[in-house]
């Protein structure tokens, strides 16, 4: 990764370093006494917030034909996270309303960092496994919410 790709993804990699810790921290307070919504929490925090986050801002710096505008960045991190904390809270409280706010904006997250890495003539793999993790986003969302209705 080039200074100046780093440079715009940082902001989405640290926060998405900052989610696999929150997991892992999480997971490492309540490992006496786990619950069903601490152990979702856990692997959402570790897989969506962190783990997807650190696949998309990457990938995005290293496929996209030229670094996408901080204006850009910002609103991708901002929207990918409000959504994340829709979710997570929303789940945590049984408050589906919330979790349906929080995928949308997921939702809206994905469309950006999709047009950011459109075009790309970066390595093949390397397109692959991008789109692969926005296509298991894409089809998770729904499903999630669905489950979100059905379950509570």
């Amino acid at each position: 990764m080039t200074r100046r790709e780093l440079s715009t993804a940082s902001p989405i990699l640290v926060v998405g370093v900052l989610g696999v810790l929150a997991g892992g921290l999480l997971s490492a307070a309540t490992a006496s006494a786990p619950t069903r919504h601490i152990a979702w929490a856990v692997a959402y925090l570790v897989l969506v917030v962190g783990v997807a986050q650190l696949c998309l801002g990457a990938g995005q710096a290293l496929l996209a034909e030229r670094p996408p505008r901080w204006s850009v960045t910002i609103a991708e991190l901002v929207l990918f996270n409000l959504g994340n904390a829709g979710v997570l809270i929303g789940t945590v409280l049984e408050m589906p309303w919330l979790v349906d706010v929080g995928g949308i904006a997921l939702i809206v997250a994905l469309v950006y960092f999709m047009l950011g890495a459109r075009g790309s003539a970066g390595l093949k793999l390397l397109r692959y496994c991008y789109w692969f993790v926005v296509v298991v986003l894409l089809v998770s969302i729904p499903t999630g919410l669905v489950l979100a209705r059905v379950l509570n």
